[in-house]
């Protein structure tokens, strides 16, 4: 069976590439090229432009700013976007808090979040994690105690991405301690510049800081900051996924990165292009491969069919490709991957192309963890497939 793409979705798929030739600034696809990171600001550039052509957030309803698109056209744009390489936008405020304000916010919610994350105005980060609440995440502790029209929030966060950058923060809070887990729990909105809170760095063995704690102590929040009803908040982050548990393929980041490796043989010609051959003959196929896949479940939930696990399928052969496309990256680069200084101002001891080959390759380790591990993944596949 071969899967192709329609004449309207190819004439889409122009669109976006005339779209991404013409506005995608050269200086930030460099960076993300070369796997450098991309400034808040260039991030924040990048946001506003596809913001003005209407394009910012896709996946999010029409009547709160989206596009209407398809999910194909949704994988269309996403790989283009990918190839071009385009910075992805903050996921904390378009794929995670965006979608629910739309769903379970007052239309004073709406209007007052939803415009402002399209253009980058605010930017968010996720308060789910705690010390003793991180793969059981029911069992959060963080304390939000009614008080007339405000919460008093007391409590911890721990491995929040992007804090020290966010203007808000989206928290799971306990406000029922007294019923089930799940039951219990409230989703509140909350400006980080309020009194009582103290974002405190937590660095990565390379010395970067990915992540922070963020302590609350007796932070007053109004109530109409809480996002669903009270003692629902479980419920509005499952509905987190949505959807986008049909967009795990990461079939996008897989040709970004088989690009790398053909970009890096033509720029080393000292390197043998025959003697990896082989293994990019039978990366592409198994791209191939995944990505038919992934067309066919998503033009089938498109047209309305039930999707059981084969997001399950997707996200484990995705993740586990990306792997193995970093692996023949890190051969072909050889040598020159090692001995980069880290020192920002310094300049690279090899070719520009190898500068982040490493980093990213050990970044991209956690693709089989983050999401859903591996292992949950089979689990799913056992249970809903093979029914074991």
């Amino acid at each position: 069976m071969k899967i192709d793409l329609t004449d309207v979705q190819r004439d889409f798929q122009r669109q976006v590439r005339s779209f991404l030739a013409e506005n995608l600034p050269p200086e930030i696809a460099a960076q993300v090229k070369h796997g450098r990171a991309v400034s808040k600001e260039d991030q924040i550039r990048w946001t506003r432009l596809l913001n003005a052509r209407g394009w910012a957030a896709p996946h999010w309803p029409e009547d709160c700013g989206g596009t209407g698109w398809s999910l194909v056209e949704r994988h269309i744009f996403d790989v283009e976007c990918r190839a071009a390489h385009a910075p992805p936008l903050s996921g904390f405020g378009f794929n995670m808090v965006g979608p629910a304000i739309a769903r379970y916010g007052s239309q004073a919610q709406k209007e007052k979040f939803l415009p402002a994350i399209r253009n980058a105005d605010l930017w968010w980060c996720q308060g789910y994690s705690e010390p003793q609440a991180g793969s059981d995440l029911a069992s959060v502790r963080t304390m939000a105690v009614r008080d007339g029209d405000e919460y008093v929030v007391n409590g911890q966060k721990i491995w929040t991405s992007a804090a020290e950058h966010a203007d808000w923060i989206f928290c799971l809070v306990r406000t029922d301690p007294d019923v089930q887990q799940q039951k219990g729990i409230s989703f509140l909105l909350i400006d980080l510049d309020t009194p009582g809170i103290d974002i405190q760095p937590l660095y990565a063995f390379n010395g970067k800081r990915l992540w922070n704690q963020v302590f609350f102590e007796d932070v007053r929040v109004p109530v109409g900051n809480r996002l669903g009803e009270e003692n629902r908040g479980w419920t509005v982050a499952k509905s987190l996924l949505g959807d986008e548990r049909l967009m795990v393929s990461r079939v996008s980041e897989n040709k970004r990165l088989l690009g790398r490796i053909h970009d890096v043989l033509l720029e080393e010609p000292s390197v043998a292009a025959a003697e990896f051959a082989a293994r990019i003959s039978q990366l592409t196929i198994r791209l191939e491969a995944l990505e038919m896949t992934s067309l066919r479940i998503l033009t089938d939930a498109d047209a309305g069919q039930t999707i059981g696990a084969e997001p399950s399928m997707l996200k484990l052969k995705g993740s586990q490709l990306v792997q193995a496309m970093d692996e023949l990256l890190f051969d072909v680069a050889g040598y020159w991957v090692l001995p980069q200084d880290s020192a920002d101002d310094c300049d690279p001891v090899g070719p520009e192309y190898a500068e982040f080959i490493a980093s990213g390759s050990y970044h991209h380790r956690g693709y089989t963890i983050a999401g859903g591990s591996s292992e949950v993944q089979h689990n799913i596949i056992a249970k809903q497939v093979l029914g074991l």
